[in-house]
């Protein structure tokens, strides 16, 4: 092995070699284990989200693939509707100077695909990189021909159900890309904006309680004050209760509208009376539900004001007995320039009763950037409600379990007050709706145009055009966990992989996503998707914000793994901004947080910090200290590897079962490996990753490189030592560090398979050439060779020697300078555990003569030790230059005295007690309480060294 562990030299290597040999590909042996990678976006690239969310899922997989089941990890990619529209409109507009419309749909489409064949499988390369053992044999994409016959058959289906339907409702809408959007792609920002209150003239003659002729509303978008179709008041409000059915006059336009009762309107906030304009607002959308209101709107899809409103009923069927005009002025302005033109005219008409400035949240497109407008279009819609009984139940019933439990309520209250779901887009770029219109705009649903035409008995001279509108990705990720198995074919992947096993998710999809496919997959299929859902918490900075580019504080997972000095990491993190202050300030940040930029760490170290910090569904905070930390472990089990190999190879490491002799150590490590397999594999089946490789990193670390290695030195390197316990120890050595490996070896695949394949022949594990560790068997437990005894033993050699090196600590001795030491007041084990003992606790805590001293009270000066009930002594006469030491512990009890008077001054002042916040008080009180007790072990120091 080379001296230093180089990652970057072995990790390509590995992982084309496992590629090649086919074992990403499910065994066709054992229990069927399944895994669904949630598909990233084809236009994307790796973030730290994927990378813990990938780590996690093929931690899970090479650990099942090693217990012998038959695993499949399903990849494939999310065509991306919004996304990847944009991306290639944006460049074909800077290569060609065209838009979309210029190419017309079927050639802006075919340049779609070629993208797609050219550069769409950066993130692919990239799952690479970090490992990800996925069958790549078969890849899957939502827009593969397999894939549209799935998406079109659930979407036939369910409209022949009756499960689809398409109406006029109010959705989020993108005024910049023309088309409806999700929840999760709006964005709300947090800021400051204007509350407006205005004064609406009472009809008719009509007055207030108080003897008003108006009432006041407010708005955040004087805009909408077009639209409006009713005033609502809360109907336990005895302010307004005289009013309920009379009418207001609607200023600037002259629309008598109602006045209606709804809980809506708080009695409490501002005066009580709130606008309700249906066509433009969520809220206002469900209560002129429930008080039967027209929906007027003022909006095009630019989110422009029209020259003359449009109004519907509830059913989205136009009005006619409604007057829609609008006044000429607004026509043709941007909805905000409107907003500017309302409030001067309703100041200048004496209607602007204030203004007030009020912190609010604004919507935001997160493709466009543009503000989110709710807008009355026409859509395809799946009615959720007959879907969602069996979905609820699925997860009452223990079908579906999730981890931790308690992202079950948040699942259920989802699902319990669920909205019909927004299905189509107004884009190029997806599956096209399969739906037909002939001239009068009736619709005809099917597979294809003549399966329309047959399925409907419609001549060939009937023109129909096809629906222009695509599916929402959503619906067709929906499909994901059985679509990509084959279905609607019985495919003999469908019946062996599905339901898949878990699926391994963040809390912020569970709706979007989770619940979605729950819904279609009991429908489509009988079964449920998965049968646990593992939600684990998403990555933050090492402050706990979100990372955003808008933020600057964005790490990309290939940087932590392969290095990038600090210029190019600040362009990475500044290069589009177009603020400069903005990036001034994150350059400036970037420097201090990385000074040197960021080293190269890994795949390995990487993953191992993913997974110490992956606690059930808890945002974790990742820490750069944590990942160099683990390159530290890498280095560490590489040199320690390179130890047992120096030793063994060549040697006689009793692989052909020859005798062998175990020592007290061999036995100790042997047992302690049966608990740490037992420990892990526990953690593992309770998706505690974070327990899994603290247990593995204890045992690597502290019991297995700082403990047994050192303990096998006194037997390989005593030429008294018989050839049995030598080949014994030689054994041991070889075959700990081989089921280290395999344990290792899903959290860490590329190290542990370079180490393995040096050790494995040693350990007589090796199958030939070719063989490869992650084929191999998960390491089991065997309770009958955990040895109490023997791990009593090691812990009290281990606290002997502890002691002895606590002692040079705190005298300042040399460490390899040779020591007298005596135990005494232990009990008769204690003797026989020196007398057992005496050549590991010689060698390695570098003594010249231990002894065990009956009378406690003829102990001569020495510094003490507590083991147990025993203490361990070193005298001290003669060890040390006593005047140098005694001027050192004066000089740092000097410097002590300083310190503790200058907080002892400060928390004296009165003025700083009582100002200063307690958490502050507290943490100077701390300090001199820390200080003092280290001035007292100095002290009692100082008056030992004197005494001698």
């Amino acid at each position: 092995m080379d001296k230093t562990y180089q990652p970057e030299q072995i990790e390509n290597r590995w992982y084309q070699r496992w590629e090649e040999d086919g074992h990403f590909a499910p065994s066709g042996e054992g229990e069927p284990y399944s895994i669904m990678i949630p598909p990233p976006n084809v236009t994307g690239s790796l973030h730290m989200g994927h990378a813990f969310q990938d780590t996690i899922m093929d931690t899970l997989t090479r650990w099942r693939r090693m217990q012998g089941r038959n695993t499949l990890w399903q990849v494939g990619t999310d065509h991306a509707g919004i996304a990847t529209q944009m991306l290639v409109e944006r460049k074909v507009a800077a290569e060609e100077g065209k838009s979309r419309h210029d190419l017309g749909r079927e050639a802006f489409t075919d340049k779609i695909w070629e993208w797609k064949h050219e550069s769409g499988g950066h993130i692919t390369r990239q799952l690479r990189r970090m490992g990800a053992s996925v069958d790549w044999s078969r890849e899957r994409f939502t827009m593969d021909d397999g894939f549209y016959k799935a998406v079109q058959e659930v979407f036939v289906q369910l409209f022949d159900k009756g499960l689809i339907y398409r109406g006029k409702r109010l959705v989020n809408w993108d005024p910049t890309l023309h088309t409806a959007i999700s929840d999760l792609e709006v964005e709300n920002r947090d800021q400051q904006g204007q509350f407006w209150h205005f004064r609406y003239p009472l009809a008719d003659g009509v007055t207030t309680e108080a003897g008003l002729d108006h009432l006041v509303v407010a708005t955040t978008r004087p805009e909408t004050l077009l639209g409006d179709s009713a005033v609502a008041v809360n109907p336990e409000d005895p302010r307004y209760a005289s009013l309920i059915g009379k009418f207001v006059d609607l200023p600037l336009v002259g629309r008598r509208i109602p006045i209606v009762a709804d809980e809506h309107a708080d009695m409490e906030k501002g005066s009580g009376c709130v606008k309700i304009t249906p066509a433009h607002d969520f809220n206002d959308y469900e209560v002129g539900k429930r008080c039967e209101l027209p929906l007027i709107n003022v909006f095009s899809r630019d989110a422009v004001i029209l020259e003359r409103a449009e109004a519907f009923d509830l059913q989205g069927r136009p009005l006619s007995d409604i007057d829609t005009s609008l006044p000429s002025a607004y026509a043709g302005l941007s909805r905000f320039e409107a907003r500017e033109r309302i409030v001067a005219d309703m100041e200048a008409a004496g209607l602007l009763e204030r203004t007030e400035t009020v912190n609010n949240t604004l919507p935001f497109g997160d493709r466009s950037g543009d503000v989110i407008e709710p807008y009355l279009t026409d859509q395809w819609f799946v009615a959720v409600e007959n879907l969602a009984k069996p979905a609820i139940a699925a997860v009452e019933n223990g079908d579906i379990e999730f981890v931790p439990k308690n992202y079950e309520n948040m699942y259920f209250s989802w699902m319990r007050d669920l909205q019909d779901w927004c299905i189509s887009r107004q884009l190029w770029w997806g599956h096209r709706i399969p739906a037909w219109y002939d001239a009068e705009g009736n619709v005809y649903v099917a597979r294809t145009e003549a399966e329309a035409r047959d399925k409907h008995g419609l001549p060939a001279d009937v023109p129909l055009t096809q629906d222009e509108d695509v599916l929402d990705t959503w619906f067709s990720s929906g499909l994901w966990t059985f679509g990509t198995l084959g279905w609607p074919e019985k495919t003999e992947a469908l019946e062996t992989f599905h339901p898949s096993s878990v699926l391994v998710t963040g809390f912020d999809i569970i709706f979007f996503w989770v619940a979605r496919m729950i819904m279609l997959t009991l429908e489509f299929t009988g079964e449920v998707p998965f049968k646990q859902v593992y939600v684990h918490g998403l990555v933050r900075d090492g402050q706990g914000n979100k990372m955003s580019k808008s933020k600057g504080n964005v790490l990309d997972p290939i940087d932590l793994i392969d290095g990038i000095d600090l210029e190019s990491l600040v362009e990475k993190r500044t290069g589009n901004m177009m603020q400069p202050q903005k990036a001034k300030a994150i350059a400036k940040a970037t420097r201090q947080e990385f000074p040197e930029g960021i080293e190269p760490h890994g795949t390995d170290a990487l993953r191992f910090t993913f997974l110490s910090q992956a606690t059930t569904g808890r945002d974790i905070k990742f820490d750069m200290g944590r990942l160099d930390g683990y390159r530290n472990f890498c280095n560490k089990l590489w040199n320690a590897s390179r130890y047992v190999l120096m030793n063994a190879e060549g040697q006689d490491c009793g692989a052909d079962g020859s005798e062998v002799e175990l020592s007290l150590a061999d036995r100790w490590i042997i047992s302690r490996l049966q608990q740490t397999e037992a420990q892990v594999t526990r953690a593992m089946e309770e998706y505690r990753f974070d327990h899994a490789s603290q247990a593995l990193y204890e045992f690597i670390w502290n019991e297995y490189c700082d403990w047994y290695l050192e303990l096998s030195k006194p037997v390989l390197w005593d030429d008294d030592a018989t050839p049995e316990s030598q080949r014994g120890t030689r054994r041991t050595l070889v075959r700990v560090l081989e089921a280290i490996l395999r344990l290792a070896h899903p959290m860490m695949p590329y190290i542990s398979e370079e180490i393995w394949q040096r050790v494995a022949p040693l350990a007589g594990t090796y199958r030939g050439e070719g063989d490869s560790l992650m084929v191999h068997a998960w390491p089991e437990a065997d309770e009958a060779r955990v040895d109490e005894a023997a791990t009593r033993n090691i812990e009290w050699l281990k606290g002997v020697i502890v002691a002895i090196r606590n002692i040079r600590a705190e005298l300042n001795i040399a460490p390899g300078k040779p020591l007298e030491a005596l135990l005494t007041k232990g009990d008769a084990t204690d003797r026989e555990r020196l007398e057992a003992n005496r050549p590991f606790l010689a060698k390695l805590a570098k003594l010249e003569r231990l002894d065990w001293l009956d009378d406690p009270a003829a102990a001569p000066l020495a510094a003490t030790q507590l083991v147990g009930d025993m203490e361990v002594l070193v005298p001290m006469a003669g060890l040390i230059d006593k005047e140098a030491e005694l001027a050192r512990l004066a000089k740092e009890i000097d410097k002590q005295d300083k310190l503790i008077g200058g907080i002892e001054k400060k928390l004296g002042n009165e003025s700083f007690v009582a100002k200063a916040p307690e958490a502050v008080v507290q943490k100077e009180r701390d300090k001199l309480d820390d200080l003092s007790a280290n001035r007292r072990l100095l002290v009692e120091q100082r008056d030992k060294i004197a005494a001698l």
